[in-house]
């Protein structure tokens, strides 16, 4: 087993590791506890996801290492970052955490807008993921008219359903499948697993990318509007699940995905920016939220709003 600590006053902006990864960012990850997306946080316990056939499980610690009776991080700028991997998980962890993000300076970047100040004030140490591509896709499909509990399950069982099984410090862990192992689903057993309707769009969007017809990585060397408009050519993707997958799976900071709740802020808080369109709209409220990182600005109000923290 490799292990290592990343301390948390190194990172611009500290880490708040329970918002980052049950903010309805990502789906790919689990909770030993069982209670992901419950809406409480779980400071004893581990999270882990399995990236390219490597367990990688995390937790947040305060105090100095070693102390057994330093648990929970007193703030999101204080203790340290523990990960535990089958493999160096450093790099990796950093990558998926976005731990090299100076977020203290995209925070003070910020418009001077009173309910955005509010949300980052409210969720300091929050970071936006950085996933694998196809999972992410594939999450934000069975995203669709669901809570962020129910699209978790749905994820989850789908890598304990058709992913690989990867044995790791006396556990089992299931890797989220390939495009080959889900595309071999059929709708019928899909739909047995939950998915409903959308059974048949995991199936046809899998099968596109194990056949080489598409890939969402493809988008990550577009520019954004380009970008967006090519997601969309994966069955069930519209603006909005292609938004999500470029914001947090392929480093587009500027996509604000237009769901209900920021549709509902913009209804309330912005309604200057309601164009009529979801491609005009988008772009005022982009721009309204700071261009460059209004994606960060969306997740922090998305998550604000949503949990009424």
């Amino acid at each position: 087993m490799e292990t290592g600590t990343i301390p948390v006053d190194e990172l611009g902006g500290g880490l708040d590791l329970y918002r980052t990864l049950e903010s309805g960012q990502s789906y790919l990850w689990r909770r030993s506890d069982g209670e992901m997306y419950g809406g409480s946080p779980a400071p004893e316990a581990w999270y882990h996801t399995v990236v390219d056939g490597e367990v990688i499980r995390v937790r947040r610690r305060g105090g100095p290492e070693g102390d057994p009776t330093a648990g929970v991080a007193a703030d999101a700028t204080t203790g340290r970052l523990e990960w535990e991997s089958t493999t160096d998980a450093e790099p990796i962890v950093r990558e998926l955490l976005r731990l090299d993000d100076d977020l203290e300076a995209i925070v003070d970047a910020a418009p001077d807008d009173p309910l955005l100040r509010e949300a980052y004030e409210a969720h300091r140490g929050m970071r936006l993921v950085d996933d694998p591509a196809f999972g992410c896709l594939i999450s934000f499909i069975c995203s669709t008219q669901m809570r962020v509990g129910r699209i978790h399950t749905m994820v989850s069982t789908l890598a304990r359903e058709y992913g690989d099984a990867i044995s790791f410090d006396g556990e089992t862990y299931h890797a989220f499948p390939t495009p080959a192992q889900l595309a071999a689903a059929t709708e019928a057993e899909l739909r047995d697993l939950g998915l409903g309707y959308r059974a048949p769009y995991v199936v046809r969007t899998a099968e596109m990318v194990a056949d080489g017809e598409a890939h969402p990585e493809e988008a990550r060397d577009l520019a954004y509007e380009p970008a967006r408009e090519y997601l969309t050519r994966f069955v069930g993707v519209g603006d909005k699940v292609a938004d999500c997958v470029l914001l947090f799976s392929l480093g587009f900071d500027e996509a604000v995905p237009l769901d209900t709740w920021l549709k509902s802020a913009v209804e309330e808080y912005y309604p200057d920016c309601e164009r009529g369109s979801y491609a005009a709209t988008s772009r005022a409220i982009r721009e309204r939220l700071g261009g460059e990182y209004a994606g960060y600005a969306q997740t922090y109000i998305f998550h604000h709003l949503r949990t009424g923290e």
